[in-house]
């Protein structure tokens, strides 16, 4: 039994039993991926997949056990460099963060300028997705960190943390009647087209949520996963926005108008989510305690700490 067996294995759920995907993901050949499979198989006396001819259709249940050793060996290899490089003195190496594009540019960049400051050699690795790919990019171990409002809690596999709360908010080209009513509503909202996040970002469904159970109808006329593109339209007036009420800078933004909507919609809260499990350096802890204030190290070890139990 070998890493590469292993690897193998893992990709081959991870690529729904695709072995050609398999072997593009880890430069290899087809052939090559067979018969590591095989190798292991018969090493281990069981069958890992269930087949149609040559193809993989899925796990048979001894590969369902398997499957979850395979994933703690792999990621306590990767535990041992880290453990290494830490008690190695040196505060090098790289961290890698997950995030939506809200968090990346208008919550992020005061921490990531501190996190610099104090760790000039640690290499900082930004990966910008939807909520669903920062959850993948930490279970297979891709990403340290993972930030977003959607999807990583209640992930098994990972342990999430609140940041922060905050609400949506209305924005208008300056002038527009919405700003000359003593009280937003939502009624008086849906009266207009409606320029917000792409479903699946930033608290989209909790604002058609809060359409839905007031049995409003919207024209949602455009959506898109980045604020600065949707103050971009509503500039030009095809609609009124509906943005992340952090979003809104009043000195770049001076042709728009932001109108807070109070309880209109439910508030949102911005998760950190880490994967159980992996060891983390030292001044990932330090970007961590950053971000939220009051987090310790021993909290967030104690929730990735893995049973033996599973």
């Amino acid at each position: 039994m070998n890493f590469q067996q292993l690897r193998i294995i893992r990709e081959a759920v991870r690529q729904d039993y695709n072995l050609t995907e398999v072997a593009n993901a880890l430069y290899t050949s087809q052939p090559g991926v067979s018969k590591h499979i095989k190798d292991m198989e018969d090493e281990l006396g069981v069958e890992i997949f269930i087949r149609r001819g040559k193809r993989l259709l899925g796990l048979t249940d001894p590969g369902k056990e398997l499957v979850g050793v395979v994933e703690r060996m792999l990621l306590d290899a990767q535990n041992l460099h880290r453990i290494a490089d830490q008690f190695s003195g040196k505060e090098t190496g790289n961290l890698v963060i997950a995030t939506t594009h809200t968090q990346a540019r208008y919550i992020l960049p005061t921490v990531i300028k501190q996190f610099r400051e104090d760790f000039p050699r640690v290499h900082l690795v930004l990966h910008q997705g939807s909520p669903q790919e920062i959850v993948q990019l930490l279970q297979e171990g891709k990403a340290d960190i993972g930030i977003a409002t959607e999807s990583i809690a209640g992930v098994p596999e990972l342990a999430s943390f609140a940041c922060y709360e905050w609400q949506h908010a209305v924005i208008v080209p300056q002038g527009h009647p919405l700003a000359e009513l003593p009280a937003l509503t939502l009624e008086a909202i849906a009266q207009y087209p409606i320029i917000t996040y792409h479903e699946g970002f930033t608290g989209r469904a909790n604002i058609d949520r809060r359409f839905s159970e007031a049995g409003l109808a919207t024209d949602i006329v455009l959506s898109a996963i980045d604020a600065d593109v949707i103050k971009t339209y509503v500039e030009t007036g095809l609609g009124i926005g509906i943005i992340a009420e952090m979003a809104f800078n009043p000195a770049r933004d001076a042709g728009l108008e932001l109108l807070p909507t109070g309880d209109l919609f439910v508030t949102n809260t911005t998760r950190l989510a880490l994967r159980r499990g992996r060891f983390l350096r030292s001044f990932a802890y330090r970007f961590i305690e950053n971000f939220i204030p009051g987090l310790s190290e021993e909290v967030i070890a104690k929730q990735l700490k893995v049973e033996a139990d599973g």
